[in-house]
């Protein structure tokens, strides 16, 4: 069975300022994935004491080795996870 890097998903936002010039650019913001009662979701602002409540927390903007169920799980999971937030271990 292979391994995988899970690299969460991000969404762009912006502006990052309140200059007129700061219209023009956008931060990569990570997202973190939860599982909970067999749901997958995206999570965005999370408290340390609640991340307990989920089977699983994949905390965004960092990399997590997953199976290849799990890798199959998240994809089908409809939570913007895809073949590109993959890479072999």
């Amino acid at each position: 069975m292979a391994d995988y890097i899970f690299r969460t998903p991000i969404v762009r936002e912006g502006p990052i300022g309140l200059h007129r010039l700061f219209y023009f650019y956008k931060l990569n913001v990570a997202v973190s994935i939860a599982k909970s009662g067999g749901t997958y979701s995206q999570v965005r602002y999370v408290l340390d004491d609640t991340m307990d409540d989920y089977q699983e927390f994949y905390i965004g903007g960092r990399n997590h080795i997953v199976n290849d169920a799990t890798k199959a799980a998240l994809i089908a999971g409809s939570v913007g996870v895809t073949e590109a937030n993959f890479t072999a271990a």
